[in-house]
């Protein structure tokens, strides 16, 4: 048991997350500022999606193993619920999976 409590106390803490905002995006990386410039730091995503964030955009960063990265953008309020997906532009096209198997896409179900 005291193994269990020296190895728990001694390697779990808590993550370093900061809540900033996106001064730019390109190639893969955000420049935020946040309580420090975090500049040209990887944007992390789920396989097989990439996204640019957009200028003004609240947004999360952490330290994952001595680097910064930026874990994504803050959600903007919605009407889905629970279970279903929006992917959205900052220009207004959107793709919403909906629980009852629609499909909307830019608001027309197919």
């Amino acid at each position: 048991m005291w193994i269990l409590n020296y190895v728990t106390k001694n390697s779990v803490g808590e993550l370093p997350a900061e809540k900033g905002q996106v001064k730019s995006s390109s190639e893969g990386k955000v420049h935020i500022n946040a309580s420090s410039d975090f500049a040209a730091i990887p944007i992390v995503a789920p396989y097989g999606i990439s996204w640019a964030a957009p200028s003004g955009e609240g947004s999360v960063v952490i330290n994952a193993g001595g680097s910064d990265v930026c874990l994504g953008t803050i959600a903007k309020e919605n009407d889905l619920s629970p279970g279903e997906l929006m992917l959205s532009s900052s220009g207004g096209a959107s793709i919403v999976l909906k629980n009852d198997g629609g499909v909307y896409i830019n608001g027309v179900r197919y």
